[in-house]
């Protein structure tokens, strides 16, 4: 046909089906071999050969980047955390060891999981991968025991479905489940994929512990000076092997592939895919805040959905991040669909210290009715974008609403913040001085913060990044990577109506 590049829209509207047909084929015979030429060093490309039906966008491509790294030993240590059918073990415990074994058949690889069961699975499937033609097409070296392709004795080759041999080479996997022995020859790749099965294992002291015996015992007996370490997760618990090991080595998160180039030896190399964006953009992950990961197969409703049936669960499989419930601030908050009618509506302002911090500036109403206590919350802005931009967007709030009275923070720069606010709006601005810790403020009215504070039921799609550092805030302060959100929610609560509660007045029965 001789159209195969260069078609205009126009073009390809003039085409008959057949003609459609026929340039579908051709592309997708074109790609094929352009990723059969790339697979013998390529990880994507080797994936798109042997599995062109996958969905390769997005997060895939980023994970499949960084395991090709890891393959060509540019990352000798690595941690991924992704959430449940988001391509992890496909990627790293079956694709990646048959790709691995291609690239060099002397390589000895051991792959564990939460059960021999489990991962005699990953063994079986890796093996029909090598078994297959498309395989032996890129890497005709490497071959199994009992393999169609074979052309010469394999007799004496292991192959089980705990451990294959690669027949006329040294290289080995075996697959063994936690606890498991790994006797035999050193292991230059260690994978280890789920080591828990699920939150009861995960929650158990014990079980935790085990596993991390293991590891210092059984699998780090076993590596040597070049070995590579690739632990994959769903995360289930803060101190799980990965929250361990980020307590005692050091771990650097990847933001950017440069980054790679000043990673100290012997450093872990950590990417974390959020189901659902809750940090900033970066490189690696340029995603806005309140995006999904894989909107193909899992998009946002479902996962909203899905957060709404167990918060924590869902932090942690699906977030990486881990929080257990007694470790946390907060309990769930309350929410509304329906306002009740408002007597006030009033204003807390929490300006940034640093770049770093983020202002914080609520709108909320206090109810009409005299039993109603609730504070709802009406509008947040959260952003660490310049004062010049945070003023007018705090005055065009205020006037939105039509806020009676705003109290502003006065501390580092807020009464300058709390003039030029006061220019541009009807309402009463007051600049107020927190004398008081920080720390003992928050802890102290988190209680009442719970008990008074009610959000709109969609907060968590409105403001994704403060619903993540406010729901997620840890009583251990020093484990926040902020406190503004929570901060300004305090200054609610102690601004709101200067703290009086219908069940705090006395009655006189005289």
């Amino acid at each position: 046909m001789g159209l195969l590049g260069g078609l205009t829209l126009e073009q390809m509207s003039r085409l008959s089906d057949d003609e459609l047909n026929e340039l579908e084929a051709l592309l997708s015979a074109k790609e094929r071999d352009e990723n059969f030429a790339k697979a013998k060093s390529n990880m994507l490309s080797f994936a798109k050969y042997l599995r062109p039906n996958n969905i390769y966008s997005g997060h895939v491509l980023v994970y499949f980047e960084v395991l090709n790294l890891f393959a060509n030993g540019v990352i000798k240590r690595l941690m991924v955390t992704i959430p449940p059918q988001h391509f992890k073990s496909t990627g790293s415990t079956e694709l990646l060891p048959a790709f691995l074994l291609g690239l060099n058949p002397d390589l000895n690889i051991a792959i564990a999981s939460y059960s021999a069961t489990f991962a005699k699975k990953f063994n079986r499937k890796i093996q029909r991968i090598i078994d297959d033609k498309d395989y032996h097409n890129i890497f005709p070296e490497t071959t199994l025991a009992n393999n169609n392709f074979n052309d010469f004795n394999s007799k004496g080759y292991l192959r089980t479905a705990e451990e294959f041999e690669i027949v006329n080479a040294s290289g080995s996997l075996k697959a063994v489940g936690r606890g498991g022995a790994l006797t035999g020859s050193p292991v230059d790749v260690m994978i280890l994929d789920d080591l828990y099965k699920d939150y009861e294992e995960a929650n158990s002291p014990i079980i935790r512990q085990a596993v991390i015996d293991w590891y210092t015992t059984v699998i780090k007996t076993r590596l040597h000076n070049d070995s590579q370490e690739l632990i994959v997760f769903t995360r289930w618990h803060e101190e799980d092997l990965i929250g361990w090991l980020e307590e005692k080595e050091e771990v650097i998160t990847l933001e950017s592939f440069d980054d790679l180039e000043n990673i100290p030896k012997g450093a872990w190399v950590k990417i974390n895919f959020e189901a659902i964006k809750e940090t900033a953009p970066t490189k690696i992950d340029p995603r806005n805040i309140g995006e999904a990961l894989f909107p193909l197969k899992h998009d946002l409703d479902k996962l909203l959905k899905t957060r709404a049936l167990d918060i924590e669960n869902f932090n942690c499989l699906y977030q990486g991040n881990p929080i257990s419930k007694e470790g946390l601030m907060y309990s769930t908050f309350k929410t509304y669909k329906h306002l009740p009618e408002l007597r006030e509506i009033k204003n807390a302002t929490d300006t940034a210290d640093t770049g770093k911090d983020f202002l914080c500036s609520i709108t909320y109403a206090l109810p009409l009715a005299w039993d109603d206590n609730q504070i709802y919350i009406l509008d947040v802005i959260y952003t660490q974008a310049p004062m010049e931009i945070t003023e007018p967007m705090v005055i065009n709030m205020l006037n939105k609403w039509r806020v009676s009275e705003a109290d502003i923070e006065s501390n580092n720069g807020g009464r300058g913040f709390a003039r030029t606010i006061q220019k541009g709006v009807r309402t009463v601005v007051n600049s107020y001085p927190q004398r008081s810790n920080k720390e003992s403020r928050i802890y102290s009215n988190r209680a009442k913060v719970n008990r008074d504070i009610v959000f709109p039921d969609d907060w968590a799609t409105r403001w994704p990044e403060f619903y993540a550092h406010v729901t997620r805030f840890k009583k251990k302060f020093k484990a926040n990577k902020t406190d503004d959100g929570v901060d300004c929610i305090t200054m609610v609560i102690e601004r709101s109506d200067e703290g009086f509660r219908v069940e705090d007045i006395e009655i006189d029965n005289d």
